[in-house]
């Protein structure tokens, strides 16, 4: 049996079951079949008697009876004793036992010589003391006939049920299972051509085999969601680190050859740290973007002062390249629900990202409004702007409208991770820029997200 399948089992089972319950509903039906058949010939024979005791009457101590009275009717033969036990009147079997004893009213068996009967007496009353007794007997039934047309209904019934049962049981183990070997199917073509892509795709439904299938499509999007982001970072991590890579080893070759002073060694220094202060940068936002697109990093949203975060964010800014400055115009007591950490690494890459293409003694105006329901923060600045063939590219990871003006600094990650974190707040970035006049960079999110509202909703409840 360890080596059937399960299918397997459940039809064995099923057809099994149908033969036991078929076989004890015969085996029941025989069993009761001789006691119907012997209640139903006591009732017929008492009912019989006592029909016919109407028929006996007794005039000036002469016994007499109506004219039709049937001694022998369908079977059953009526016999008249007087109260010492002698026959008076009717024909008994031959082989029915004399010596029975009367018992008033009381139907039971009697075995004669060779056949059994069954037997009823009335005591018929003529007066105080007089009286006959009337007794019914009629041959005990033969149940053979019966119980042989049952053997056959058995015969007839069980290769039936086994093969109705067996039918039914296999049509409703394949039909149960269906899902499942879908699932194995899919799993299996999955593993052999690596196709993190492929869905079980069970119609919706409440039955445990579909919530299965529903689950195995999760945990499918979310491996091929992990996989694309470890494929991601690779591809990335090992693109952008050849470069400062390449420049730290042929500095420090660079210094073993030809330094001489300790100037030349600390600018040889200098230059490594640069390109491993920019490694390191790379590394960091690489692995929080991955950590964000797997959900390993989860927002931790918070009911929080989003006017201060922003004036705190802007006050506490480095000297920015290119001599620019940051003005603000900030609404006061805006609150939002939202996370503190992300959105400050939000506001800094477009500050960082205005900066990096300010324009010489250029500013950065960071304004922050309440629209409604919604909070609106926008980063403008009076930089060289983006063409208008390269607006959709700018989100691209890595990708820099001109590498340039930027060498000082950028990863080409900052608005990347801008895109991602307002989709984590339910909110969008949108882009207003001409070339050579600036760019304006907006977020838009609903200052009050889905779970605080639902938290209020309890609240009030």
């Amino acid at each position: 049996m360890k080596r059937l399948s399960v299918k397997l089992k459940l039809t064995i089972w099923i057809t099994l079951l149908m033969l036991l319950l078929v076989a004890l509903v015969l085996g029941f039906m025989m069993a009761l079949s001789s006691s119907v058949v012997a209640g139903h010939t006591y009732d017929r024979m008492t009912a019989t008697v006592r029909d016919n005791l109407s028929g006996i009457s007794k005039e000036d101590g002469v016994l007499s009876f109506r004219e039709d009275f049937p001694f022998a009717q369908d079977g059953i033969y009526i016999l008249v004793y007087n109260a010492s036990g002698a026959l008076l009147a009717g024909q008994p079997p031959l082989s029915f036992p004399a010596e029975t004893e009367f018992e008033n009213g009381a139907a039971r068996a009697v075995e004669g010589s060779g056949s059994d009967y069954y037997v009823v007496d009335f005591w018929l009353p003529f007066g105080w003391e007089d009286g006959v007794w009337v007794r019914g007997v009629t041959a005990a039934p033969d149940t053979a006939d019966v119980l042989d047309e049952l053997a056959l209904i058995a015969f007839l019934l069980l290769p039936l049920a086994a093969i109705v049962g067996g039918l039914g049981a296999y049509l409703l183990a394949r039909s149960t299972f269906k899902p499942i070997d879908r699932m194995i199917r899919t799993v299996g073509e999955i593993s052999e051509g690596r196709d993190l892509s492929r869905r079980i795709g069970l119609p919706s439904s409440r039955d445990e085999l579909s919530r299965l299938g529903q689950a195995f499509d999760n945990m499918f999007a979310r491996l091929e969601t992990s996989f694309e982001s470890e494929k991601q970072f690779t591809s990335d991590a090992s693109h952008e680190l050849r470069t400062p890579v390449a420049v730290i080893l042929a500095q420090c070759e660079d210094a073993r050859q030809n330094a001489q002073t300790p100037e030349q060694f600390t600018e040889a220094i200098e230059v490594i740290e640069r390109q491993t202060k920019r490694m390191s940068d790379l590394i960091a936002q690489l692995l929080q973007m991955t950590r964000l697109e797997q959900g390993t990093q989860r927002a931790a949203f918070e009911h929080a002062d989003l006017s201060g975060l922003v004036e705190v964010v802007c006050a506490e800014q480095p000297k920015l390249p290119h001599n620019v400055t940051i003005q603000t115009d900030i609404q006061p007591d805006i609150e939002a629900w939202f996370d503190v950490t992300l959105m400050s690494r939000l506001l800094q890459n477009l500050i960082n990202n205005a900066a990096q293409y300010g324009r010489e003694n250029g500013h950065i105006w960071v304004t922050l409004r309440r629209a409604e329901e919604d909070v609106l923060l926008s980063v403008r600045d009076d930089g060289i702007g983006i063409p208008t063939d390269r607006m959709d590219k700018i989100w691209q990871r890595f990708y820099q409208v001109e590498t340039s003006r930027g060498a000082g600094g950028g990863t080409g990650l900052g608005l990347t991770m801008v895109r991602q974190i307002a989709a984590l707040h339910g909110g969008t970035v949108t882009v207003d820029s001409r070339e050579g006049e600036g760019s304006c960079f907006t977020l838009r999110f609903p200052a009050m997200q889905q779970a605080e509202k639902n938290s209020k909703k309890n609240l009030l409840f």
